[in-house]
């Protein structure tokens, strides 16, 4: 059987090591070079026209990401399987772009490597610990960007909010009142309220709680 070769490439030797061992056994696999960064990783592809690129996303000289890109410009038929403590979505997404086949987790390379080497190795994709077998869905997942997380009001009205925003700047009362288009003492009913619910027992309290928990821009 002629064995799939493998090139891997990551800052940590201990991470090789641990590699090595999973795939040392193994009949159809064979390790054939190491990399510590991106230029080295070139450098040994270079050199041993491996089929598949194990890549560690986050190293030095030339991360991950920069690596796939350069690898684009080459001509070579290699298969790269990204190694990485956690999944970006953005990161994943913009490998993908780039020509990777795989992702493992770091924490999931004991179970999870084999059977992703093999998957690559057959010109399928493995991603979020499975087999893929729709890739445009996986694609078009990654690309749902997440709805805006809701800034914290702590009980305020969007008119007390507009207010305490006035306060910050400065505005007296009666400059916010004109700002508004209501009384001066409509102003100190919303104030009060607003007081209340923030538990602060002055202007300058309303306007630092104001800043430190983002209730105003800038």
């Amino acid at each position: 059987m002629k064995k799939t070769t493998i090139v891997m490439a990551d800052d940590h030797p201990v991470v090789r090591m641990g590699v090595r061992g999973i795939l040392k056994n193994l009949q159809d696999f064979s390790v054939v070079g190491e990399a510590s960064d991106g230029e080295e990783a070139l450098a040994q592809i270079a050199a041993h026209n491996p089929d598949i690129l194990l890549l560690d996303l986050s190293m030095p000289k030339l991360p991950g990401i920069e690596t796939l890109r350069e690898l684009t410009h080459r001509t070579t038929a290699i298969k790269t399987i990204l190694l990485t403590a956690q999944i970006e979505k953005q990161t994943i997404l913009e490998a993908l772009q780039l020509g990777a086949r795989g992702v493992v987790l770091k924490d999931a390379v004991t179970q999870d490597l084999v059977e992703c080497l093999r998957t690559v190795r057959d010109g399928k994709y493995w991603i979020e610990g499975k087999p893929v077998q729709n890739l445009v869905q996986i694609i078009k997942d990654l690309m749902v960007t997440p709805p805006p997380e809701q800034k914290a009001t702590f009980g305020l009205t969007p008119r007390e909010l507009e207010i305490v925003g006035l306060i910050v700047q400065g505005c007296t009362n009666k400059e916010v009142a004109s700002q508004c288009g209501i009384t001066d003492e409509t102003v100190k009913r919303h104030l009060k309220n607003t007081f209340d619910k923030l538990g602060v027992s002055s202007r300058l309290e309303l306007a630092m709680y104001a800043i430190n928990h983002h209730l105003v821009e800038n």
